[in-house]
């Protein structure tokens, strides 16, 4: 027998194997429920839409460098506090940090539950905001619209239509 015939190849990605399709399901209608992405949050933001307030959770060195326009600065630290000063029960609150290395948004989101709000984080946080190239403001003011990252977003600027 040849050394090509004893080599097989095993999938790395079925060493574990997928859940069922029902396990599937329902694993992944818990994460939107959980979450929501860049592009929906722009989406509702640009349209008026009602019912979310985003709420950027990092410090003040953060906000300043720059924010999502219209949202709410409650760094997570000071949640308790000043949230039920500021934000009402009856919106979905939409967290942010920095972005998918930083836990800050689920942290924030976390104080949020504990409060008794309804609550999603936004994942990608404001690095994915800025990749996809929607704007953001500053002590500045709002910087118009950037190209967005074309390896991370679609170069068109409309939203990734997922």
């Amino acid at each position: 027998m040849s050394a090509a015939a004893e080599f097989v190849i095993e999938s790395a990605v079925n060493t574990v194997p997928a859940a069922t399709p029902e396990a599937a399901a329902a694993h992944y209608a818990a994460r939107l429920a959980f979450e929501a992405d860049v592009s929906d949050v722009h989406t509702d933001l640009a349209s008026g839409a009602p019912g979310i307030v985003v709420v950027d959770s990092r410090r003040q060195v953060g906000w300043d460098q720059a924010h999502i326009p219209g949202a709410v600065h409650i760094p997570t630290a000071r949640i308790a506090e000043l949230a039920p000063q500021l934000i009402g029960k009856d919106v979905t609150v939409v967290t942010y940090c920095w972005g998918p290395g930083c836990n800050g948004a689920t942290r924030a989101a976390l104080e949020f539950a504990r409060l008794g709000y309804s609550v999603k984080e936004m994942i990608g946080g404001i690095e994915y905001w800025i990749r996809e190239g929607f704007e953001v403001e500053d002590g500045a003011g709002v910087r118009t619209r950037t190209a967005p990252d074309a390896l991370t977003a679609p170069v068109s600027g409309v939203s990734c239509a997922c």
